[in-house]
């Protein structure tokens, strides 16, 4: 335990360093953000802040992980910051290709969505050769939270069913991002979860890595609180998504995604539904803007009580989730 909390403050601490290097190269090198003409006009005056920003938590968990290296018996930790890593090498082409061009837009969405299910591949073919994907009898575990034993399946259909969930959680945190503060609020509980289940399940080398996340998205926070100073762009809201998906795929349980990932998985619903309902109604919409977070924005709410109650919900239901677990963690 003492070395997951040591883990945690070396996060926050490397991230904060990190952060007072950055911004000035970032400002340097006009790393700015472009700003969608069709979003909130009351963004428009963050159109230049600084993207990329998401490097910071990012050396910050990989600095600790590297220096946690000689301690490691368990390298189902590098697994999983590997995948997180490749989702953030992602995030770093689409965001180097919206500074170079100096527009909203940088990778086309097919391409992001080849590179995404390519890495998600790779993931389950190593969780599958270390012996995590599948059980002694050769099938998938799939645990249902408040369930106490797990549904065993194919895993064949356990993998399309990963890639799915994979990509669309990865998509969801990227959605997420949009306003100051909010996609790394709302994280910190789901690391707090993760970190915690870790533990009980007797994986402390798994532990440090949402722990270390953890601080540094605390320290992350201190430069992307409202109004931002910087952005973390692509690059860290797919890191995010690769650890949320990739924890809970680690531990073994992938469901319970849609309690801890529950503001997640509103946001790409609440896109979804605006998509489907303006293409059926020719023109009609639900929400005043979607992801839900701009239709709380369009209707008054100020940045700051949107993160505020989003992360308030995120932790309720990491509490929840916490209990439906406990039933199946030995």
């Amino acid at each position: 335990m003492t070395r997951i909390l040591l883990t945690a403050i070396a996060g926050g601490v490397l991230s904060g360093v990190l952060g007072l290097i950055l911004l000035p190269v970032l400002r340097a090198l006009k790393a700015g953000q472009s700003v969608r003409e069709i979003g909130p006009t009351w963004h428009n005056i963050k159109a230049g802040t600084p993207l990329m920003g998401g490097l910071m938590f990012i050396g910050a968990v990989l600095i600790c992980m590297l220096v946690s290296l000689i301690t490691i018996e368990d390298y189902t930790v590098f697994y999983v910051l590997g995948f997180a890593l490749c989702f953030a090498l992602v995030g770093f082409l689409d965001d180097f290709f919206k500074v170079k061009f100096k527009r909203d837009l940088g990778l086309t969405a097919f391409q992001k969505m080849a590179l995404q299910l390519v890495v998600s591949v790779i993931y389950l073919y190593l969780l599958y050769k270390n012996g995590t994907l599948c059980n002694e009898n050769g099938l998938c575990n799939l645990y249902i939270p408040f369930v106490e034993k797990p549904f065993e399946i194919h895993p064949i259909l356990y993998i399309f069913f990963a890639m799915f969930v994979m990509v669309g959680t990865v998509n969801a945190v990227n959605l997420t991002d949009g306003v100051d503060g909010l996609c790394a609020t709302v994280t910190l509980p789901v690391m707090v979860f993760f970190a915690a289940t870790a533990i009980a399940k007797g994986m402390l080398d798994l532990a440090l890595l949402p722990a270390s996340l953890f601080g540094g998205l605390v320290a992350y926070l201190f430069y992307n609180w409202h109004p931002a100073k910087v952005f973390m762009g692509d690059t860290g809201s797919l890191f995010l998504g690769g650890v949320v998906c990739a924890l809970a795929f680690a531990l073994d349980m992938p469901v319970i995604l849609v309690l801890v990932g529950f503001i997640y998985m509103v946001e790409v619903l609440s896109d979804l539904i605006q998509f489907a309902y303006f293409r059926a109604t020719h023109g009609k919409r639900i929400f005043k803007m979607a992801p839900i977070h701009h239709h709380f924005e369009m209707s008054g709410w100020k940045e700051e009580k949107i993160v505020l109650v989003f992360s308030a919900v995120t932790a309720v239901m990491c509490l929840i989730a916490w209990f439906g677990v406990s039933c199946f963690i030995k």
